[in-house]
């Protein structure tokens, strides 16, 4: 494999708007999605996350000499459910080929893949915009590999192998289970081609997770995507040369990665420069690319039939079983949920892009009211999210406990204030949110003897505002429930507060 390095160039990005005056984008997307199986694709090796380096290796998927590989059969079982999913076809027959290539992290000199004779194909997938506007994807195909192990690059300034004093392997990946889901080219998305990146690998990953095969964690690696994109002139038909931006993880730098590359592709044409046909390193901290390697061409891999294992020929009844035991998927379920909830197009996607949809559901499922559970998930929960910088499903409170918030403040023992502090205890690792309550002592008081010593001092001390509740203007009581609510630190009963004070200073007929 050519490991020549790209020589680097700096160049002077064009503005997004105009790349798009000029050029119309073309993008392809190969998502990698690391599947959920106990043991590796043709051993027996446990795939389980954490173990010491290189302890859970064996003869096959260290590449020994005279060790034949066994495929398994769940992870069949999950590229049909995958491709079921996508809308492709099922082989009847297909069968795994050897991609040749060296690479220290690959210790067969070879990857156990599928090349033309791939196991799911002619998919699609229908992706909703932020507008609400469905682009359909189409899938050229779906096929099973084996993923290569980790190198770890030491003494160098960037983690790259360039620079580093030496570097070191683990072979506890190799050989897990990898499902390649690869598109066929991506056109008229225009302007919003890097929006359609975003919300295609969105999308595929509800539909993973949906399927059960993998948890689709791309912060953790077990779903990755390389951005393929060029740049073709308005009014051409042929493709441009196309860059490979690899292992993107994160669904808002794949807009990033795409959206940068039409801009650098775009200012290297402008200046008469030519664009190379290479795989790209993108940056997290700015949002940029820089060059890799030379990309090879697929007959540069000397692709030919695995010689150890036989061709997988799913029979068309266990097919069936497959697809008709097909979970709801993600778009459907959200249509449904959507309806249930009562939320607009709008309000349901917010809900999809801050990753709320599963803490929800399961909130409610806890015995919150759906409004409820929406406005703790998507209001203060999100904001500590954000804040903290983490998912909503890392932070320390369950939807049990959410939804115990909700029951405390539908009953009046909590008002939205102390409900929110509650919220901020148990995040905090106080407890529970009952143990909170007593903890922190934040039940609301409604009891009228606790509540009718503040409301007279409240009185006592605004004079005019008491005059003119007594002439009539209710309106003014406002100022005095503010007044208790504060000399009450917010657990004053604010509805039994105000009509104490009406009680006391209303006009009587």
């Amino acid at each position: 494999m050519d490991e020549e390095e790209v020589p680097v160039t700096v160049i002077e990005l064009v503005s997004y708007e105009d790349a798009l005056a000029d050029y119309d984008p073309v993008m392809g997307l190969e998502v990698h999605v690391e599947l959920g199986t106990r043991t590796k694709m043709f051993c027996g090796c446990s795939t389980e996350l954490g173990a010491a380096p290189n302890s859970q290796t064996c003869p096959t998927c260290l590449g020994m000499p005279g060790s034949l590989p066994v495929v398994n059969a769940i992870g069949v079982e999950s590229a049909i459910k995958i491709g079921l999913a996508l809308n492709c076809e099922i082989a009847e027959w297909c069968r795994f080929a050897r991609k040749n290539y060296f690479y220290p992290d690959m210790p067969k000199n070879f990857q156990t893949s599928q090349y033309d004779e791939p196991i799911a194909f002619n998919g699609h997938l229908d992706v909703q915009l932020e507008d609400g506007e469905i682009f359909r994807v189409e899938i050229e195909r779906a096929h099973m590999e084996e993923d290569t192990g980790k190198s770890t690059h030491v003494g160098g300034a960037t983690g790259r192998i360039h620079g580093a004093s030496h570097s070191l392997l683990d072979y506890n990946r190799a050989g897990i289970p990898l499902i390649e889901i690869v598109t066929k080219p991506i056109e008229g998305a225009g302007a919003r081609a890097p929006e359609v990146a975003k919300a295609y690998v969105a999308e595929l990953r509800e539909l993973i997770k949906a399927l059960g095969v993998s948890e689709a964690r791309m912060e953790m690696g077990q779903m990755r995507c390389d951005v393929n994109l060029s740049l073709r002139p308005n009014g051409r038909a042929e493709f441009g040369t196309r860059s490979e931006t690899k292992n993107v993880n994160s669904l808002r730098s794949v807009e990033r990665a795409a959206r940068f590359e039409i801009q650098r592709h775009a200012a290297v044409l402008n200046s008469g420069g030519t664009i190379l046909q290479e795989t790209r390193h993108f940056h997290e901290e700015d949002g940029s690319t820089t060059s890799g390697r030379i990309k090879d061409n697929a007959e540069d891999y000397r692709y030919f039939p695995e010689p150890d294992l036989v061709p997988v020929a799913p029979a068309r009844a266990w097919v069936e079983e497959l697809r008709a035991a097909l979970p709801e998927l993600p778009r459907v379920r959200r249509n449904r949920l959507r309806e249930d909830w009562g939320v607009t197009e709008h309000d349901m996607q917010s809900i999809l892009n801050a990753g709320a949809i599963e803490p929800i559901v399961a909130t409610i499922g806890a015995g919150a009211p759906a409004d409820q559970a929406r406005k703790w998930w998507m209001g203060e929960l999100a904001r500590n999210a954000n804040e903290s910088g983490r998912a909503l499903d890392e932070l320390p409170i369950t939807p049990g406990q959410v939804a115990r918030v909700a029951a405390l403040v539908a009953a009046g023992d909590l008002n939205d204030k102390l409900a929110r502090q509650v919220i901020e205890g148990v995040l905090a690792g106080e407890g529970d949110p009952d143990t909170v309550v007593e903890k922190r002592g934040l039940k609301v008081v409604s009891d009228d003897s606790a509540l009718g010593a503040a409301v007279d001092e409240a009185i006592a001390a605004n004079a005019a505002v008491a005059d003119k509740i007594r002439a009539g203007k209710v309106a003014a009581a406002g100022a005095l429930v503010g007044a208790v609510m504060k000399a009450t630190r917010g657990q004053a009963d604010a509805a039994r507060v105000r009509e104490l004070i009406i009680e006391r200073l209303a006009p009587k007929e």
